[in-house]
């Protein structure tokens, strides 16, 4: 039934995406098939009209027949070659348009899925399945259909021939043809299954390779002296794989030796029927050449079609990674009658009894959180690593959903709102920002592409941030392409991505701005810089800043404190020193390094 499905899918996204390319080719296919009959015909006709020839008196005119089936078969032979070249181009195009298709449904499936799939190995080893095959095997499967039908009306002319000649040429076409078709079945089972199994290995072989090519790694790899080692690991997986697949073919190929001595066999005892006939006078040398081809032919178009059909089972088994994929569920839906977000917020954000687990995890990232922030005030979220603090903000962003709880705005479950109403209204910058090989501008215009890349307020997002300074200096200034990954591009320092990261960040006109470690790449100029800039901008804003350095956070109108998934002390800053918690700890810590 799975297969059934995976062909009826394959039909309908070429139906969707290529249906004249489609047609055109059904129409060359049906062509094509009587061509074959057409050729052996006049084969036949040369090698008679021939013989006729050397008891013909007049041979000029013997010579002439001769001349025009020479030149019938030669037009024939060519429109043969012509049609074939125009299926090439055909199938070509056709399957241009499909995998362009199928790379567009996994991309969008991509970018819509939930961030907690992220969490999973399975998820990557089911995308890598999908993206490694699905692009060519939907095409392929409905090629290989094609393929069948034109095999399966050739031969059904060529049978009609070789009955003529004895029955039993007829059965024996089939006879040598289904052992090999079973072989095929049995080896497109066999390899879809060890391919499937080989997934991780795969991808950690992919992972070796961008180690050791990548640019971000480069200096590590290079100054730990790690090349030579991850290559030997890449190379031992290599052999690994390798080991285990040649172990499959020469298992593939006993099987299919035993199958075509078999099938050897069978076609000597056909040819021997001819011979026999045609001693016997029942057949003409024209005829028996005739026979001898259409029973060479009559064996390939049936091992075509049954090879096309296996192909069409061998497609259909490694299209099921690409429909594993596309079935991932989304647990983060939007609502089937959304509201609209209250503006300007009158109350503000509450995370109210909020608990979240990472999948995998056997501990609370979270634990029973409850924070109040008031509309147009600025809270900071202080803690160690791992206490919590990001992915507040992620559930704010509704990239995961608690588990407990919920979050609030101005009193209305944020899972009320349509995702893009929410996130519109969310200016975030998280700490592993993206740096986007792409010009000055458009890293900053990424913040907010729905107002076009010449807006205003690019410029203003990056004076805002200290990017502008940055940007100026740059040869083509906001033209400047960043990154080294494409021509002419220009690399950054830390402080100066952060910058521009952090002016897409002020690209939208949002309610609610979240900072993950704003300043952590900043120098200390730079960071007074920003602040100064930054308290004007979020005037009247809801702001939430998560960071490390009490230089920044004492400026928080209030402070939560996060240990292990909990809140364990609350205040602004001086309430917080005056408990001398946790909080008054760490402060003095960090303090004691500017004294």
């Amino acid at each position: 039934m799975n297969r059934i499905l995976s062909l009826k899918y394959a039909i309908g996204i070429v139906w969707q995406n290529a249906l004249a390319w489609s047609i055109l080719d059904g129409i060359i296919l049906i062509i094509q098939s009587t061509l074959p009959i057409l050729v052996l015909y006049l084969t036949k006709e040369v090698v008679d009209l021939v013989a006729a020839g050397f008891l013909s008196a007049n041979k000029k005119a013997a010579f002439e027949d001769v001349l025009m089936a020479i030149a019938m078969l030669g037009a024939a032979t060519l429109f043969t070659t012509l049609l074939t070249l125009a299926s090439s181009l055909i199938y070509e195009a056709k399957n241009h348009k499909i995998s362009r298709h199928i790379e567009h449904v996994l991309l969008s499936k991509s970018v819509k899925i939930d961030l907690e799939y992220y969490e999973s190995s399975q998820y990557y080893d089911t995308l890598h399945r999908a993206q490694k095959e699905a692009p060519y095997r939907t095409g392929q499967i409905v090629s290989s259909l094609f393929k069948f039908l034109q095999s399966v009306l050739t031969l059904l002319a060529l049978i009609g021939l070789l009955f003529s000649v004895h029955w039993m040429a007829s059965l024996v076409l089939f006879a040598i043809a289904i052992p090999g078709f079973l072989c095929r079945l049995w080896y497109a089972n066999q390899i879809y299954h060890w391919q499937k199994k080989q997934t991780p290995l795969e991808r950690k072989m992919g992972y070796f390779q961008w180690l050791l090519t990548n640019g971000t790694s480069a200096k590590e790899i290079r100054l730990l002296g790690l090349g030579d080692f991850f290559i030997h690991r890449l190379m031992e997986l290599r052999h690994t794989v390798y080991k285990e697949k040649l172990n499959l073919s020469l298992r593939h190929s006993i099987i299919n030796m035993i199958v075509q001595s078999s099938s050897v066999l069978a076609i000597l005892g056909s040819y021997t029927v001819v011979a026999y006939n045609t001693v016997q006078g029942n057949l003409s040398i024209g005829d028996m050449i005739m026979y001898y081809q259409a029973l060479q032919r009559g064996q390939g178009y049936l091992q075509n079609a049954f090879q096309s059909l296996s192909l069409v089972y061998e497609d259909s088994l490694f299209l099921s990674n690409f429909y594993e994929f596309i079935d991932l569920k989304s647990k983060i839906q939007d609502p089937e009658n959304p509201v609209a977000i209250p503006s300007p917020l009158s109350q503000g954000i509450r995370f109210e009894r909020v608990g979240f687990q990472y999948p995998g995890n056997s501990c609370k990232t979270l634990q029973d959180i409850e924070i109040d922030i008031p509309a147009g005030q600025m809270v900071a979220f202080v803690g160690e690593n791992g206490s919590g603090k990001t992915t507040l903000a992620k559930i704010l962003c509704r990239l995961y959903e608690p588990m407990e709880g919920a979050v609030l705005l101005d009193g209305i479950d944020i899972r009320n709102f349509s995702l893009k109403d929410l996130r519109n209204q969310i200016g975030v910058i998280f700490q592993d920002y993206i740096q986007y090989h792409a010009t000055a501008r458009e890293n900053v215009w990424f913040g907010n592409i729905g107002v076009s890349s010449q807006d205003k307020k690019i410029l203003l997002s990056t004076r805002i941030s200290g990017a502008h300074e940055v940007i100026s200096g740059l040869p083509e200034q906001y033209e400047t392409m960043l990154g080294k990954w494409f021509e002419n591009g220009k690399e950054l320092s830390m402080g100066q991505w952060q910058k521009i990261a952090l002016a897409r960040a002020f690209m939208k006109d949002s309610q609610i701005l979240v900072l993950d470690e704003p300043n952590s790449s900043m120098d200390a100029q730079a960071e007074y810089e920003f602040f100064k800039e930054f308290r004007a901008v979020a005037k009247g804003k809801t702001a939430i800043l998560i960071s490390h350095r009490f230089s920044s956070v004492r400026l928080a109108d209030y402070i939560y404190v996060l240990d292990k998934g909990r809140i364990i002390e609350q205040g602004n800053h001086e309430d917080l020193i005056a408990q001398n918690g946790k909080y008054a700890y760490l402060f003095h810590l960090q303090a004691q390094n500017y004294r």
